[in-house]
């Protein structure tokens, strides 16, 4: 039976240092990967170290009727923006992930260059508002439930749920226009 988060963040407060091990080898490639979609290859690994400090830092403060995934994103979203903040740079967004394109019908020749298309998608979402592109990035690139991006964001469900149809809508327009 596998230990939980929860259990494994008890046993580490309680001396057992073996649970931290396990935690950080349990998420250090997610949260790697989330910092290299938000900051880039060059400075993702200092993000990551960075995230996996302040968790160790604060883990005194974790509530445990929280999941220990959800407030460990929390603060991986935060390094993230705190980072690009000081960089004043934006997220890169992997649009292959995502499904908006089109498949080729009336709107849409059958011969469409894959490239140009991504190219222009890419465009349209850094035209949308940042909200919008939170919940995009952490859905498709991280792969959170709007559930989970709910509580990092400390926003209601229906309202992601909301700002996620209107995002792909928007996109649809824009790339088919």
């Amino acid at each position: 039976m596998k230990i939980t988060d929860e259990q494994l963040v008890t046993a580490y407060l309680k001396g057992d240092e073996r649970a931290l091990e396990t935690l950080i080898k349990r998420y250090l490639k997610a949260i790697y990967n989330f910092a290299y979609r938000y900051v880039g290859k060059e400075e993702a690994e200092d993000v990551t170290q960075e995230v996996f400090l302040k968790m160790w830092k604060n883990l005194k403060k974790f509530k445990r009727n929280k999941k220990f995934k959800t407030w460990l994103f929390t603060i991986a979203k935060n390094t993230c923006f705190d980072f690009l903040r000081k960089k004043k740079k934006d997220f890169a967004l992997n649009i292959e992930d995502l499904d908006i394109v089109p498949s080729p019908g009336p709107s849409l020749p059958e011969k469409i260059d894959k490239e140009d298309l991504i190219e222009k998608i890419k465009k349209e979402i850094e035209k949308l508002p940042l909200k919008m592109k939170q919940v995009m990035k952490l859905y498709y690139d991280v792969g959170l439930s709007f559930k989970e991006i709910s509580e990092i964001l400390k926003e209601p469900l229906n309202t992601l749920k909301s700002r996620h149809r209107r995002a792909i809508s928007k996109l649809k327009k824009l790339i088919l226009k």
